[in-house]
């Protein structure tokens, strides 16, 4: 009797999965909540540096938040926390089973994506200065 055995793969292939956008939404929410923990150590700085009270701290925190590499971290940071509050909310609109069919979860989830990518280009501009 022969061998009926699939050929396996040797590695996963990450860009042969093809992922509907949900999946990325999902993912990038992860991304998003890891990536604000990991810097809550700067954020927090900077909040201690915003609220001290002496002249020093004043023009250091001026002097940190004027850099451009800072500004684009804080807009990263910006879209992180957006994202994720938004990606929050359809989570938790779907665990009481609002938009859970397959339209309607893809309907959401461009939602997220648009409304939080949106809001960072909006507060973005604001915090870069643009207007």
């Amino acid at each position: 009797m022969p061998e009926m055995t699939k050929q396996r793969p040797k590695y996963l292939a990450l860009h042969e999965i093809r992922l509907p956008l949900a999946g990325f939404a999902s993912i990038l929410h992860r991304v998003s909540g890891a990536g604000l923990f990991l810097m809550l150590p700067l954020l927090i700085w900077l909040l201690q540096l915003s609220l001290g009270s002496s002249a020093e701290s004043a023009a250091t925190f001026a002097a940190v938040t004027g850099n451009l590499l800072v500004k684009l971290i804080l807009v990263g940071l910006l879209w992180a926390f957006l994202h994720h509050f938004c990606m929050g909310i359809r989570i938790l609109l779907i665990d009481i089973h609002v938009g859970v069919e397959k339209q309607q979860a893809h309907a959401s989830a461009v939602a997220v994506m648009v409304v939080s990518l949106a809001l960072t280009l909006i507060f973005g501009l604001k915090l870069l200065g643009a207007y």
